[in-house]
């Protein structure tokens, strides 16, 4: 594996070679010491490669930066997440032009494959902080992981809002995985790495440089099942983030603003153009939630005779709904201990009236 990791970081700091060709050569090579291995003429056989980058890949790994890359890697306590590990996000890998390695703080975890992105404006006005962290709070309560670039404005009230949810959250940064950006976001940066993770595409000590977020963008959305755009101007990088979510068959979701306000202006747009104008979760939930029991097969149909039920799992099952609770927030409304809640949750699941969502949540089986 150390000698995969070695050649798979060596492509990625080629000079000149994007996501797009790295995905282009491992589809015509397989791995990426085939690349290196590869002939100048089978090198120009791939589409669009120019001689120049043919000619960069055939000088061959530079083992001086990769052991530094490694080196800061070790510092920093992070790793690498390449496309082909299994923890690698398959929705992300499903995209156009995924990034062929991932740097990683924290954790990606299965339950991750239910999120949603909310981005907008780094100017927020109180309305859009209060709004943002409701409805990222009320998503994480339902088991949806919140994705977001950790900027200033919406995205740093999104992770607060599943934070204080007590829900999973992950950023997508502009820089390296070892640079905290803004720097007032300290905090919060340790924060997301307990309840989630921090990633990125670029290597270890990038700085924040403009053309890196739209790239970051894709990257945000190609996370997520759908995009939540709050308070976006006319200009707004998070209308970036929308049209990577259209190209990329993500829902998009908008939440209206101020009529005339410069700060509405993108989002209002939105709607106009199809966007799911969003109230509450609610919203969101009934459009996310039919998409992800298609795609985990999790939709079995109910026996019109339904089992008989005890007292006690009669006050749980009345409790659920159609969409995910957390257990934690059962546990608080029912006159129950926590492991009777889980007992009784089970026998519910075992009677096949209960479906259990990523990050123990709860919903009645449809």
């Amino acid at each position: 594996m150390a000698e995969d990791l070695f050649y798979w970081l060596a492509l990625h700091l080629v000079p000149g070679i994007g996501s797009v060709f790295i995905k282009r050569l491992l589809d015509r090579f397989k791995t990426p010491r085939a690349v290196f291995q590869a002939s100048y003429h089978e090198l120009m056989e791939v589409e669009g490669l120019g001689a120049k980058a043919a000619g960069e890949i055939r000088k061959g790994p530079s083992e001086q930066a990769v052991k530094k890359e490694l080196s800061l890697l070790e510092q920093s306590g992070a790793r690498i997440v390449t496309l082909i590990d299994e923890d690698y996000p398959s929705r992300l890998r499903d995209i156009y032009d995924p990034p062929a390695l991932l740097y990683l703080k924290g954790e990606l975890k299965e339950a991750d494959q239910l999120a949603v992105s909310i981005v907008g404006s780094r100017r927020i006005s109180p309305y859009g902080k209060w709004i943002t962290e409701k409805i990222s709070r009320d998503l994480v309560h339902h088991g949806v992981t919140i994705v977001s670039g950790m900027a200033r404005g919406v995205d740093s009230a999104a992770h607060w809002g599943a934070i204080a949810g007590g829900g999973r959250t992950i950023a997508v940064l502009g820089c390296g995985v070892d640079v905290v950006y803004p720097p007032e976001n300290r905090n919060l940066f340790t924060k997301i790495i307990e309840q989630g993770a921090v990633l990125s595409e670029f290597s270890m000590g990038s700085s924040p440089e403009g053309g890196h977020f739209p790239k970051r963008n894709r990257i945000i959305s190609g996370l997520s099942i759908g995009v939540v755009v709050v308070q976006a101007g006319p200009k707004s990088g998070s209308l970036i983030t929308a049209q990577y979510a259209l190209d990329q068959g993500r829902d998009v979701f908008a939440i209206p603003g101020n009529v005339g306000a410069e700060g509405s202006r993108g989002t209002n747009r939105l709607i106009k153009d199809g966007a799911k104008l969003v109230e509450s979760s609610e919203d969101i939930l009934e459009e996310i939630l039919p998409q992800w029991k298609n795609e985990k097969e999790e939709r079995v149909e109910i026996e019109p005779r339904r089992p008989e039920l005890s007292e006690e799992e009669k006050v749980l099952f009345e409790m659920l709904g159609d969409h995910p609770l957390h257990i934690d927030m059962m546990i608080r409304e029912s006159p129950f201990e926590p492991g009777k809640v889980s007992s009784l949750l089970l026998n519910l699941e075992l009677k096949g009236l209960v479906s259990q969502w990523p990050g123990k949540c709860f919903s009645k089986k449809m």
